[in-house]
């Protein structure tokens, strides 16, 4: 690894909240990014959006990402990020989900390069801070317009860019094409950062010097293993802390039922790859209460044999 790496946190729906942006930072991760915030909904005050918005002094600096399709919308609703102490403001270009592209969001913004300048410029107007978008290599495989898009936006104003090569139509699946990050890279000034198979600080090595990008951004390589943004490896003694600490932040920061739902959701995470893990998951999603699912969980932990508790444990 170099010194040099910027390791960051991708935005990922229902994962991505304060208290494990806050756990990433800790492990070391640089820019934090929110989960995607519905533009309309942020306007409306709707009580879920406020939940998401949500965030920690300690996470800061922090990019919030907006989802939607209007300008007028979605400039109104970076202003009121703005206002409420957002760092950046982020696009989201990439999501495949079928539901937010059959509301021409999402990925669906990439189909029409004139339709996302009126986006851009109408957002970099309403702002002072940075405007970054997120995109993808393109709709299908015949709509590769990942540096058509770019263009646009470094005309447009937009201060930086992440890449997910992978096009809408792939979703997750197959190897993501490094080359489209590369690509983009060469194409443009303003900083790019890459997304997208990386599941180690290897890998994360790997991507910057296989397309000079600028940044690397970690998404599903950080679920259940936020300690690849470390600059040293993890040992089972680490990991129990930071898992604790997780813990700890869910049941501070969340109401009951939530916390509940994000422990089951993140430690049947932690426990994948380790010894009868799999086992283990169907037990915690049973658990009545939060403190039953801990309770389950470090039984399970200090039962099995442990992945190297004094030396460095294995990449994720």
């Amino acid at each position: 690894m170099t010194a040099t790496l910027d390791l960051r946190l991708a935005p990922m729906a229902g994962v991505t909240n304060a208290p494990f942006r806050l756990v990433a930072r800790e492990c070391g991760a640089g820019w934090l990014t929110s989960e995607e915030i519905d533009a309309r909904a942020l306007i409306a005050d709707n009580a879920h959006t406020r939940e998401i918005i949500r965030y920690l002094p300690e996470e800061r600096p922090l990019a919030m990402q907006l989802l939607g399709a209007d300008p007028e919308v979605l400039a109104e609703a970076a202003r009121r990020l703005e206002a409420g102490g957002a760092d950046a403001i982020d696009l989201n270009m990439g999501c495949p989900v079928a539901k937010i592209v059959a509301k021409g969001q999402g990925a669906a913004l990439m189909r029409d390069p004139w339709r996302a300048a009126l986006v851009f410029r109408a957002m970099r107007k309403a702002i002072t801070v940075p405007l970054t978008i997120k995109i993808r290599g393109g709709w299908d495989d015949r709509t590769l317009n990942a540096l058509e898009i770019a263009r646009v936006a470094e005309d447009e104003g937009v201060n930086a860019i992440t890449v997910h090569p992978r096009t809408r139509s792939q979703q997750y699946s197959g190897l993501a094409p490094w080359d489209v990050i590369a690509e983009v890279v060469s194409a443009v000034a303003i900083p790019v950062t890459g997304n997208g198979d990386v599941r180690s600080h290897d890998e994360a090595v790997a991507m910057q010097r296989a397309t000079g990008c600028a940044a690397v951004m970690i998404g599903r390589g950080a679920l259940g293993a936020p300690w690849i943004f470390r600059a040293s490896p993890a040992t089972d003694d680490d990991r129990a802390r930071i898992i604790r600490r997780h813990c700890a932040l869910i049941q501070q920061h969340f109401p009951e039922r939530l916390a509940l739902l994000q422990l089951k959701k993140h430690l049947a995470w932690y426990s994948s790859g380790r010894p009868f893990g799999a086992r283990l998951r169907p037990a915690l999603f049973a658990a009545a209460t939060a403190d039953e699912v801990e309770v389950r969980f470090w039984t399970h932990w200090h039962a099995v044999n442990p992945v190297g508790a004094s030396e460095p444990a294995r990449s994720c």
